[in-house]
């Protein structure tokens, strides 16, 4: 997520033809957190996101285009609905008994 962002960032800067000094100083951020960013050894906070974003002249979006969140667990309901895997085919193994309580199903990627 980090060097993603980071790509996008160095990307967009390019784009306008600005160094990251010219950019710290639209922003208000520090030089160094400029090069730390787009390096991808931080990410920024949403303040700081929105002022490059303004800063640069593009949507938010454009920074965090590729960027993607999945949770490192599903909660699953068993027999209340069709159990859909994320490449949105049907589960193999059907659900149980409507009775049954939720459970936690962990998918393996905790990022």
């Amino acid at each position: 997520m980090k060097l993603r962002f980071g790509a996008n960032l160095a990307r967009c800067r390019a784009a306008a033809g600005i160094s990251q000094e010219e950019l710290s100083f639209r922003a208000s951020i520090h030089r160094t957190q400029i090069s730390l960013l787009e390096r991808g050894e931080r990410v920024p906070r949403v303040d700081t996101a929105l002022r490059l974003a303004g800063s640069l002249g593009v949507h938010l979006e454009e920074l965090t285009a590729g960027l993607e969140w999945r949770p490192g667990y599903e909660v699953v309901v068993h027999g209340a609905w069709e159990v859909i895997e994320r490449d949105g085919h049907l589960a193999k193994n059907p659900v149980a008994s409507p009775g049954d309580a939720p459970s936690l199903a962990t998918t393996g990627d905790s990022q």
